[in-house]
């Protein structure tokens, strides 16, 4: 039930994903996060009913980063409509293995989710079922072996960034799926969800929540290089 809020008010509350946790419930049948989070909540506020928590956005189970719920359905409904209107900011950090052609850019892809890989491909424009995915990324630190980037999703596809990034020639860190050349020992991708930037849906506050990255060296010494 361990789970790191870092922020909660009345109406909502982000926590920090581990990778492995899943936001929406699966074949697995594992503890989903928004289940362990009800658990928190009910130990925290002693409430003997159901408590409330709904999914406003999700991430990848190898993923890692701010995730943020709803305790509250006038919650829920205002963020999804914020989420459609594009009206939240999200950055995430990458670490990838190879350095991109440029430091800074912008990728326009066109992209087809295939449902028994569970995995998206770039694709012709033209293709049936494809849509229109766009990012900002910035290279912001490099080790010896690995690159940090930042990354602004300005849509959100299915493995929109781990898509992009590995057609651009970038794989993400320990990402099979998409070509890494080996796994990280603890099944996650090196892809974080860094933080999330919106107007509150009640009190319309700017609301800015930042994400620890995880316990691993490499995260950690890459945090430091940012500073």
């Amino acid at each position: 039930m361990a789970i790191q809020v870092l922020y909660e008010d009345n109406h909502l509350i982000g926590v920090n994903k581990k990778a492995g946790d899943i936001t929406q419930g699966d074949k697995t049948g594992d503890e989903t996060l928004p289940d362990k989070v009800k658990a928190w909540l009910k130990v925290k506020y002693d409430k003997p009913g159901n408590v409330f928590c709904g999914v406003i956005h999700r991430l990848d189970r190898p993923t890692s980063g701010v995730v943020l719920l709803a305790k509250t359905s006038k919650g829920l409904s205002r963020m999804n409509a914020m989420f459609q209107k594009k009206q939240v900011q999200k950055t995430y950090w990458a670490i990838v293995e190879d350095k991109p052609s440029t430091d800074s850019g912008s990728l326009s892809d066109y992209l087809k989710k295939n449902d028994k890989q569970n995995k998206s491909y770039v694709v012709n424009k033209d293709t049936s079922g494809a849509k229109h995915a766009e990012l900002d990324f910035k290279l912001i630190a490099s080790s010896d072996r690995y690159y940090l980037l930042e990354v602004n999703p300005r849509t959100g596809r299915h493995h929109q960034i781990r898509t992009q990034l590995a057609h651009l020639g970038t794989v993400i860190k320990g990402d099979l799926k998409y070509g890494a050349k080996r796994s990280n020992g603890d099944g996650s991708i090196s892809l974080h969800a860094r933080k999330i930037e919106f107007s509150h849906p009640v009190s319309q506050a700017t609301i800015s929540i930042t994400a620890p990255v995880p316990n691993d060296k490499l995260w950690q010494w890459f945090e430091k290089e940012t500073k």
